[in-house]
Order: structure tokens, then sequence, then C-alpha cells
């Protein structure tokens, strides 16, 4: 299993896009692969939401929540960043999987980013 501990990887706050694209971009083959990973946030004391979609959210393009929970292990994860994380995986979850949300949220981003 591969181990990567969040806190040498990325610091501790987990708060931005660049932070979740580092952890994304080493495990999504691995769990794509079905190999089984192990990430550990001893010492990570600040998340947002915005970090786990980075890194978490996009995984359920191609898993299963299923095999996400089957093979990504959380390990030292505070009450609050496990409920935050629990919300992107939900809200991922709807949106990869039901045709409808994702039309409506894409639309919504699209016409925000011409207000800009």
């Amino acid at each position: 299993m591969k181990k990567l501990n969040i806190l040498d990887l990325v610091g501790e706050d987990c708060i931005t896009i660049e932070d979740g694209e580092k952890v994304y971009d080493l495990i999504h083959s691995e769990l794509k692969a079905c190999r089984p990973v192990e990430l550990d946030f001893a010492g990570v004391t600040v998340f947002t939401a915005l970090f786990f979609n980075s890194a978490f959210g996009r995984l359920l393009k191609d898993l299963t929540t299923k095999d996400l929970e089957r093979l990504l292990k959380i390990s030292n994860l505070t009450p609050l960043g496990r409920d935050t994380l629990k919300l992107v995986i939900k809200n991922s979850n709807e949106y990869y999987r039901d045709p409808a949300v994702r039309k409506a949220v894409d639309e919504i981003l699209s016409e925000q980013a011409e207000e800009i």
C-alpha cells in the first residue's frame, strides 16, 4: 500500500487547488489501477472544500464511491476534516453520476466566470 504523509507533502494547511492537485496527481493512477493508498493527515490543521474537491472530488469521475472507500484509507483527519470530505464526496458523486446536476452546476459556473 502506498502511504503519503500530507503534512510533508502539502503542509499543515490544506487549502488551495494546487495543494489538492499535488495529492490527486500522486494517488489517481494508483487508485484507478485498484492499488490501495493511505493518506496520513497527522499534523494538518486547516482544510477547505476547495482542497478536498481538487484532491478527491475528481477521483469520482473514474471511480465509484464504493471503490474509493475500499481503496483509499484516510488516517488522522480531524472530525471537521472528515465532515468536509464526506460532503465533498457526496456532492462530487452527485455531479458525476447525475447529468442534470452536472448541467446545472456547469451552467452556474459558466455564468459566474462570465461575470468576472
